[in-house]
């Protein structure tokens, strides 16, 4: 009988040697304990703290509000809970994009104060200093190119990015500045292959289609808790809205019938 592997902490140079071995990398976003501690213990790879929950935990329309201390107030539940997946933090809006230096500044706090693994920024070639700075400080840095939700308001919009040779020369440079990797979003998949491609890091896709090497989803999409609008790229493997307004209104109504608690959940 083959013994079972023993898991091991997921580091970024683990993370990269994956691509080169053709491991297919899973990656889910969470932001507090309880939901981090679940995924850490299903065997996602990698947990990304990021700053959709701007939308998904705060109820705004874009992320562009969520500031550094929220981020590493949820930064450092979610490390705290997770054992084995790679944590990474995204850093916010306005957070890296005045220097090399504020970008090493805020990153640094978010290391030291969360305890995560990596942080991840947005942009292409225009964040090269940045990321080389950041290397220069021993953090590692994540990178995320396509439709940047931080640039919604330049882009008029969350837009699909076709701009092949933009992309690849974007993906070129910030491999090139020491990422570890980086986030495609909203990427025709036949150009997210080909950015695949033309780098040694992996690539993880949201909306790029399956030539990735890997996938990464907002956890409330995936699991199904919210209605309304659903990206065409998010497949729902669950739906938890319907389960738990069930067992709200279950709930409630055995408080007001008087039937919760019964003899079996009270003390004698």
């Amino acid at each position: 009988m083959a013994e079972t592997r023993k898991r091991r902490k997921l580091t970024a140079p683990k993370f990269v040697n994956m691509k080169a071995d053709g491991k297919k990398i899973a990656m889910l976003t969470a932001y507090d304990y309880p939901s981090a501690k679940l995924m850490d213990d299903a065997g996602v790879d990698s947990v990304l703290v990021g700053d959709s929950l701007g939308m998904v935990v705060q109820g705004r329309s874009s992320t562009l509000q969520v500031t550094l201390d929220q981020m590493i107030y949820h930064g450092e539940m979610v490390a705290r809970a997770v054992k084995y997946a790679l944590v990474i933090v995204d850093m916010p809006f306005m957070s890296y994009h005045v220097s090399p230096q504020q970008a090493v500044e805020n990153a640094g706090r978010i290391i030291k104060e969360t305890g995560a693994d990596a942080v991840k920024l947005e942009g292409g070639e225009s964040m090269v200093e940045t990321i080389t700075a950041l290397g220069r400080a021993s953090i590692p840095v994540f990178g995320h190119i396509g439709m940047q939700p931080q640039s919604v308001n330049t882009y008029g919009g969350f837009k699909v990015q076709r701009e092949e040779d933009q992309l690849l020369a974007d993906a070129k440079a910030i491999a090139d500045a020491g990422v570890f990797g980086m986030v495609l979003e909203l990427i025709p998949r036949g150009i997210a292959e080909k950015v695949t491609a033309a780098v040694s890091v992996p690539t993880i896709g949201i909306g790029a289609g399956v030539g990735c090497d890997g996938q990464v989803l907002v956890t409330p999409d995936m699991l199904g808790q919210f209605q309304g609008f659903q990206p065409k790229f998010v497949k729902r493997f669950a739906e938890l809205h319907d389960t738990t307004t069930d067992a709200v209104a279950r709930y409630i109504a055995e408080v007001k019938e008087g039937t919760y608690p019964d003899d079996a959940h009270s003390h004698e």
